[in-house]
């Protein structure tokens, strides 16, 4: 019988794989879908037509396949994935790494920032006395440089003193931020590996650097033995088409992709943009910035723009520049590096595999505005226009938009309003701060006329750093204002009050706003003929290219399901002789010193997106030795306040998808454990709350199934509490790999969940990375 449903299968492959070449060999038209178009209103991801324009001298769908089939590597693979080949070590001989595997990364330089004390901390504490490579690591003081109590300039002073004894790159506080000073500096360089210990580490992919966040624990194993682990994400590919409008910026694309693909598309994704020679040359180097920067509240690990000539330009007249004024940075960035580079560009492999593809006609897009207090809420600002929103502050500060360029743009507004030769003022009542993104480009302001008049308009200077878009220093939101910010993140409390409502725009219209005294644009927009809408979907928005590669994909999953066929055909026969295998539960091993199991009360935060500024709130995060009872106070402070008399030691945190996204503080983790919670479990977590938790001993687990539980039963509650005690209990196997869900009314189900592995196991039983390291070292 077996034979007979191999022979069966096989015949089935063979019909399925000549029927497949017959239908790409005909010649036909593929006709144009009559899906509705997306508006910015819709949320359902869908694959959309384009322009007209865009389906012009199109190749058929047999002469697309048949040119992504030439010349295909044996194991082709994506931008990304080349990179993370060049820096991970250890690999066995001819493998090709490729999304999922788990990799050890000697990265090409490592930042950090206020936190490099706690790092050094960590490293000291480890046992290490000496950094692995001193020319790998690069130090910054950026986020709380308003600061001028003792204990942070000691804090500062025992920074520079580490790095002076170690001869580490420093640059100290009020020289700009970290990921600024990591570009201008040519620290972060075209197909290399760069990271952080900054969730906005993904600025880099702006200049084609694989930027990714590490967290503190990462950092002082990094400076310790010059790698760290790394899973490399599930990869995506953003495709934009067309060309960006008059009026349209940077920071309109990754408010727009934030806002309109808002279901958590990218999450815990690397991307890769990508377009024609004409539609990225419309994107300038601080556009790409701006986009990187901010596709980590977007909820991706990286967002790599590829090496082109628009890049290859800018690069050209920094190397001039640093050569003409023998500038620090010639070491780094001169014109043999770049030769190198244009001789020796990497690129995605033709048949290289992506997680999904999403793209966006640029030419469609007009300017937009995130918000309030979410990035997720993105609407036209012609929209926000018309209902009038009183502005109290305004902020161009921050990595995203505080270059030279941005102050230009927001200097133009007030230089178009001015008249009879004087200065237009910022609107009455408003408050308007301005700090650069690091020195050079406030030089560069200065130089231009572009600063000054910014101070003349009334705006209050700030040093060059983080500031106000970290909630640290002068100008926070207070109770019931409103805010718009040219920085990344709007989240809840972030700036300042968590009762206040913040928005995010381009810096112009942020200008445009103080200018005017309410949210409202500079009137620059230029709309295409024909534009009514904003045009995204799934696939590459080439609607015959796509049509092609969903037949070929279709055809695949025919040919994988028949063979699954053989699989179990075969696979009957060797089980029949042996019905008690079937039967048979895989069980985790267990390493000594780690639970088997782990039980508890359900304590159910219901929300998505719960951040890291929710978790712990950021006024702390640069407190050093803040004691465990303060943290366990303070936990989820600025989700619910209520959370600290409502949880209990011992109970299981419960919440919804997305849990622990926003910034790499390790605090978010650790505040947890304070409160004396064992276990969170989620819908889904950000990656960078999942690295912090094993780093730091804390477990969690991912059951979808018992956040949509919990929803449908208290879905008709007339009270609902943020923070709420269920009754439930929930006892995670961990051997078995399976938790049990006891309801209130005693009724239990379970469900199968993924093994934790003994790598971490061990991580956590010996109390998390820095103690494992220790270890490791001392052994």
């Amino acid at each position: 019988m077996t034979a007979l449903r191999r022979a069966i299968a096989l015949n089935a492959v063979t019909f399925a794989r000549l029927q497949f070449r017959s239908f790409v060999a005909r010649p036909r038209s593929l006709p144009v879908a009559a899906t509705q178009l997306r508006a910015y209103t819709s949320t359902s991801p869908r694959r959309q037509n384009a322009f007209h324009s865009q389906l012009e001298s199109t190749p058929n769908a047999a002469d697309i396949l048949s040119s992504q089939k030439t010349g295909t590597p044996a194991t082709p693979q994506t931008l990304t994935e080349k990179i993370v080949q060049k820096y991970s070590v250890g690999l066995a001989p001819g493998k090709k790494v490729k999304a999922g595997d788990y990799v050890t990364l000697a990265p090409h330089h490592c930042m950090t920032h206020d936190n490099s004390w706690p790092v050094a901390t960590k490293f000291m504490d480890i046992g290490a006395s000496k950094i692995h490579d001193n020319r790998q690591v690069v130090m910054t003081l950026d986020h709380d440089v308003q600061n001028k109590s003792d204990a942070n300039l000691k804090k500062y002073r025992l920074i520079e003193e580490f790095a002076g004894k170690h001869g580490v790159d420093f640059y100290p506080a009020g020289r700009g931020i970290g990921h600024q000073i990591m570009i201008e500096e040519g620290y972060a360089w075209p197909a290399t590996v760069t990271v952080a210990s900054d969730s906005h580490s993904n600025m880099y992919g702006g200049v084609s650097s694989l930027g990714t966040p590490v967290v503190r624990t990462d950092a002082a194993s990094i400076w310790a033995t010059g790698r760290t682990w790394w899973q490399i994400p599930p990869i995506a590919k953003i495709t934009f088409t067309g060309i960006l409008p008059p009026g349209v910026t940077g920071k309109d694309v990754i408010v727009a992709l934030c806002g309109l693909f808002n279901q958590d598309e990218v999450l815990n994704h690397a991307i890769e943009f990508t377009g024609s020679e004409q539609t990225m040359a419309s994107i300038p180097i601080d556009h790409r910035l701006t986009i990187a920067n901010m596709t980590t509240e977007w909820g991706a690990l990286s967002g790599l723009f590829p090496v082109d000539e628009t890049l290859i330009s800018w690069y050209r007249a920094r190397a001039t520049l640093a050569a003409m004024f023998d500038g620090a940075s010639k070491g780094r960035i001169n014109h043999e590096r770049i030769d190198e580079l244009e001789e020796n560009r990497l690129v995605a492999d033709s048949g290289a595999k992506y997680a999904k593809e999403l793209y966006l006609n640029l030419s469609t897009l007009s300017p937009f505005v995130a918000g309030p207090n979410s990035v997720k809420i993105a609407t036209p600002i012609k929209n926000l226009e018309a209902q009038n929103i009183p502005l109290d502050k305004a902020y161009l500060v921050s990595c995203t938009n505080s270059r030279a360029s941005d102050i230009a743009a927001a200097a133009r507004v007030f230089r178009e309003a001015a008249k009879d030769g004087k200065p237009a003022k910022i609107a009455p009542g408003v408050d308007f701060y301005i700090a650069a993104a690091s020195i050079p480009e406030q030089q560069i302001a200065e130089e231009a006329g572009d600063w000054q008049v910014l101070l003349d308009s009334g705006a209050h200077p700030l040093p060059a750093g983080c500031g106000p878009c970290i909630g640290l220093g002068t100008g926070l939101l207070e109770p019931g204002e409103v805010g718009i910010s040219a920085s990344n993140r709007n989240f809840k409390g972030r700036m300042g009050s968590t009762s206040a409502k913040a928005y995010l725009a381009s810096p112009e219209v942020v200008a445009a706003s103080a200018l005017q005294g309410k949210i409202a644009g500079p009137g620059w927009y230029q709309k295409p003929e024909g534009v009514e809408k904003v045009i995204i979907g799934e696939g590459s928005g080439n609607h015959i290219a796509d049509k092609a590669v969903s037949i070929e994909d279709a055809f695949d999953k025919l040919i994988g399901e028949v063979e699954s066929m053989i699989a179990t055909a075969e696979g009957a026969g060797e089980q029949s002789s042996s019905p008690a295998a079937a039967e048979d539960e895989s069980l985790t091993d267990i390493l000594p010193g780690f639970p088997e199991k782990i039980e508890g009360e359900i304590i159910f935060c219901d929300g998505d997106n719960i951040n890291t500024d929710g978790i712990y709130p950021g006024k702390y995060t640069y407190q050093d030795n803040v004691p465990k009872e303060k943290m366990a106070e303070v936990c989820m402070e600025n989700y619910d306040t209520e959370f600290r008399t409502t949880a209990k030691a011992g109970d299981i945190l419960v919440t919804g998808f997305n849990f622990g996204c926003g910034s790499s503080r390790e605090q978010a983790a650790t505040a947890i454990l304070a409160k004396q919670i064992p276990l969170v479990v989620a819908g889904s977590f950000g990656n960078i709350f999942s690295r912090n938790s094993i780093n730091n001993a804390l477990m969690g687990v991912e059951v979808p199934r018992l956040v949509r539980r919990l929803r449908e039963t208290y879905k008709d509650d007339a009270e609902k509490p943020l923070t709420r005690r269920t009754g439930w209990r929930l006892l995670w196997d961990v051997r078995r790999s399976k938790v049990v869900v006891t309801e209130k009314d005693g009724s239990s189900w379970e469900q199968k969940v993924g093994e934790l592995p003994p790598n971490v196991q061990e991580i956590i039983a010996r109390g998390g990375l820095e103690k494992w390291v220790k270890a490791e070292i001392e052994a």
